[in-house]
């Protein structure tokens, strides 16, 4: 029996990048908004936009400020009320996680906001990846409802050279029935056959599939279907 084929997510910002995407073959996309600070959460327009032009799975960010902090009681109550928002729209997966200032979970602001989730599926991102306190993370968020993937270079501004830690995690989520790790940060193409060879089966990409390499370049269908030829 072969492997299934690994999955693809896509960075969109609007509907265009999600149609050239979906038909450059993506499984899967994060939706965000102002990637000049790593993504925030779309307009509820946008999200609605997109889920009218493809039909595939879309993790929707719930971001609100540059950096990993929830913003104290009141960036929770607006992280909240993005959540209760873009539910009442009609998403179903996203894309979260803040830290306390020690780089451990900020699991109060976390649990806040999967309490109006109503148990849906969700990212644990790159705010991991801010933190040296790996373990810890995944330690804190592996039980918390509806979690079921953890986005990572490995700690490394390039995921090519977060193998060995990626290898790792990977090993130890499968086998204690933790989340996928889905490589995303910096990865190339030239990084996919130690990642594959790694295990790894799942990727992220955002500016290699756009026109020129920039956000403010849309999503290339053709550069899309590159990775998914790659990957298969």
């Amino acid at each position: 029996m072969s492997d299934p084929t690994p999955l693809l997510e896509v960075i969109a910002v609007d509907a265009d990048d999600a149609r050239a995407a979906v038909a450059g073959g993506a499984d899967r996309l994060e939706l965000v908004s102002a990637m000049e600070y790593s993504g925030f959460d779309p307009s509820l327009e946008t999200f609605e936009a997109i889920r009218e032009a493809v039909d595939v799975p879309l993790r929707v960010m719930i971001r609100r400020r540059d950096g990993f902090s929830a913003g104290g009681v009141q960036g929770v109550a607006e992280l909240v009320h993005t959540a209760e928002a873009l539910r009442r729209a009609g998403a179903d997966e996203f894309v979260l996680g803040w830290l306390d200032p020690d780089g451990t979970v900020d699991a109060e602001a976390v649990r806040a906001v999967l309490d109006v989730l109503g148990g849906a599926k969700w990212t644990f991102h790159k705010a991991i990846d801010a933190t040296n306190h790996r373990q810890a993370v995944y330690d804190a968020v592996r039980r918390m409802p509806g979690l079921d993937t953890v986005l990572t270079s490995g700690g490394f501004k390039a995921s090519g050279d977060g193998v060995e830690v990626l290898r790792a995690e990977a090993e130890r989520e499968r086998a204690a029935g933790g989340p996928q790790v889905l490589v995303g940060g910096g990865l190339t193409q030239e990084a996919l056959p130690a990642l594959r060879a790694a295990g790894l089966d799942a990727f992220h990409v955002g500016t290699a599939v756009r026109a020129s390499g920039t956000w403010d370049s849309p999503v290339e269908a053709e550069k899309v279907a590159a990775w998914r030829k790659l990957l298969e």
